[in-house]
C-alpha cells in the first residue's frame, strides 16, 4: 500500500507515516524512522520515537477504540488517517501532551497526509474519544492488555507458563542504555568520571567489565567522546558474545551476520594481535555501517558482503580457529527496544527462520578448525530457535560436543537463555560448539 513520505515536513504526520509504514507495508522502524527523523530537531526526533513505538505497544487497545469510533474503514489512501487518528488516540491516553495540542495539532496534521478533505472527520472522531472518556475504557483481554500478537502472547504462555507474565511485561518496558567502553582508547572508571562531569547519571555492570548503563534518555551522540570512539552502544547481553566466544591472540575469527559491527568490535578490544577478524553480513547497506562503527572506534576488520549459507561464494578456504554466528531469528527477545518487532513477524516466520539458522548451521561447521569453536547466538526467546535447534545440531554431528557456559547449560538444556530484564539485559540465547580434535 503506496504512502510516499508528505513532501512537508510535520511532526504528527510524520509520525502517522512511520506507523502507516510499519502495520501495512512491513517496514522495519529502523528503515522508516530515521527518513523523518533527519528532518526535525533532536528534541522533536526524539518526541516521534517515543510516540510511534509507543503505538506500536498499545496497537491492540487502539484498533479497537477505533473500531468502536469510526463508522466504516478508510481505504486506499486514506487509509493513512487511521493511523493518524490512532495516534492521536496515543496521545490522549498514554502520553503527556496536552489535550488541547494532542487533537488540534492531529486535526492540523490530515493536509500533509493528503487528507485536507477529512479534517472534519479526524477531528469529530478524536473530539469523540473525549466526551466518551474513551481512555477509562481498558479492555480486560489479557492479549490486547499484553499490546502483542496472539501467536506470541500463545507461544510465550505455552514455553514459560507463570512466568510469561513477567516476559509480556517486559516487552513493554523501556530498555535500558548500556553502553560499552572501548578499552583500546579509554577505561572504564575514567570515561564514568567522564559522564559524572557532564552530569550524565549512570551505574556500572558488575558482570561486565567494559558496561556503563546510562540511567537517563539521553541523545546517545552528545555523550562525551561520542565521535573519538571511547564507546558503542551495545546491550549488556550482547557484550557477553566476545567473552563466551573467548577469542585468543593468533586466532583467525569469522563474525557471521555482523552488521551493524558491536560484536566485531567487542572482540577486537578483549583481544591484543588477532591473526584476522572477518565481518561478515549479506546486507550492503547494513555493512556500510559496520564500516563506520569500526572507523569511529578505531578497529580495523574485514569486511565482507556474503551469504553465510553459501560460503562458496566468499570463503577464501582456510578454516577459522571461532566462528562466531548470531543467527537471523523472530528477535522476540528485543521486543522491548524494537516494539514494531511484534507486528512484524508473523507466526509463519518462524518455521522459515529455523530452516534458515539450520543451513547455515550446516554450511559454517566445515569451516571450523580441529578444536575451533562455533558461538551460537539469537536475540530470541524461542525455544525452537535456541535450545530445541542446538539439540537436533548436535545430533547431526559427532564431531560437535557441548562447551557448557553455565551450570545448567547441559545435553538436555544446551546453552544459555537470558530472560528480557535479567540483570536489565535483553533477551539473547547463547550456545557454545566444540569441534573435535580428529
Amino acid at each position: 500500500m503506496n504512502a510516499p513520505l508528505p513532501r512537508k515536513k510535520n511532526l504528527r504526520g510524520d509520525a502517522a507515516w512511520v506507523i502507516f509504514q510499519i502495520l501495512e507495508n512491513g517496514k522495519s522502524s529502523r528503515d522508516c524512522l530515521a527518513k523523518v527523523q533527519q528532518r526535525h530537531s533532536s528534541k522533536d526526533s526524539a518526541w516521534l520515537q517515543e510516540m510511534t513505538m509507543g503505538t506500536m505497544r498499545q496497537l491492540p487497545q487502539l484498533q479497537i477504540w477505533l473500531r468502536h469510533l469510526l463508522d466504516k474503514p478508510l481505504k486506499g489512501n486514506k487509509k493513512i488517517l487511521e493511523h493518524l487518528m490512532m495516534l492521536g488516540f496515543y496521545q490522549l491516553a498514554f502520553s503527556r501532551v496536552s489535550p488541547h495540542a494532542a487533537v488540534a495539532e492531529t486535526v492540523n496534521a490530515a493536509p500533509a497526509l493528503g487528507g485536507d478533505s477529512l479534517k472534519g472527520l479526524v477531528n469529530a472522531v478524536l473530539r469523540n474519544f473525549q466526551r466518551q472518556e474513551m481512555h477509562t475504557q481498558l479492555s480486560d483481554d489479557p492479549i490486547v492488555k499484553s499490546g502483542l500478537p496472539k501467536w506470541l502472547y500463545q507461544a510465550l504462555s505455552k514455553q514459560y507458563g507463570d512466568n510469561a507474565d513477567g516476559l509480556r511485561a517486559q516487552a513493554n518496558a523501556i530498555a535500558p542504555l548500556w553502553l560499552r567502553i572501548n578499552a583500546r582508547k579509554i577505561s572504564r572508571q575514567a570515561y564514568s568520571d567522564m559522564l559524572t562531569e557532564a552530569g550524565v547519571e549512570h551505574s556500572l555492570s558488575g558482570d561486565h567489565p567494559q558496561a556503563i548503563i546510562v540511567q537517563s534518555r539521553t541523545d546517545v551522540v552528545s555523550l562525551p567522546g561520542f565521535t573519538d570512539g571511547l564507546f558503542a552502544v551495545q546491550d549488556g547481553a550482547a557484550q557477553l558474545a566476545a567473552y563466551y566466544l573467548g577469542a585468543q591472540d593468533g586466532d583467525r575469527i569469522l563474525d557471521c551476520c555482523a552488521a551493524p559491527g558491536g560484536k566485531t568490535g567487542h572482540i577486537i578490544e578483549t583481544t591484543t594481535h588477532l591473526q584476522s577478524i572477518i565481518a561478515l553480513d549479506s546486507d550492503g547497506k547494513r555493512l556500510t555501517r559496520v564500516k563506520e562503527n569500526m572507523r569511529r572506534l578505531g578497529h580495523t576488520a574485514t569486511i565482507v558482503e556474503g551469504d553465510a549459507a553459501k560460503p562458496a561464494d566468499w570463503w577464501d578456504g582456510k578454516h577459522f580457529d571461532r566462528i562466531l554466528l548470531d543467527a537471523p531469528c523472530s528477535a522476540t527477545g528485543v521486543i522491548r527496544r524494537h516494539p514494531d518487532i511484534r507486528w512484524l513477524r508473523k507466526k509463519s516466520d518462524i518455521d522459515a527462520l529455523i530452516d534458515l539458522q539450520a543451513s547455515i548451521l550446516d554450511a559454517l561447521w566445515p569451516l571450523v578448525k580441529p578444536s575451533g569453536t562455533l558461538l551460537y547466538a539469537t536475540c530470541s526467546v524461542l525455544q525452537v530457535e535456541n535450545s530445541e535447534q542446538m539439540r537436533r545440531f548436535l545430533a547431526r554431528y559427532e564431531d560437535a560436543s557441548l562447551q557448557p557456559l553455565t551450570a545448567t547449560d547441559t545435553m538436555e538444556m544446551p546453552g544459555r537463555q537470558i530472560l528480557p530484564g535479567e540483570q536489565q539485559m535483553d533477551g539473547f540465547y547463547y550456545c557454545r560448539l566444540l569441534k573435535s580434535s580428529n
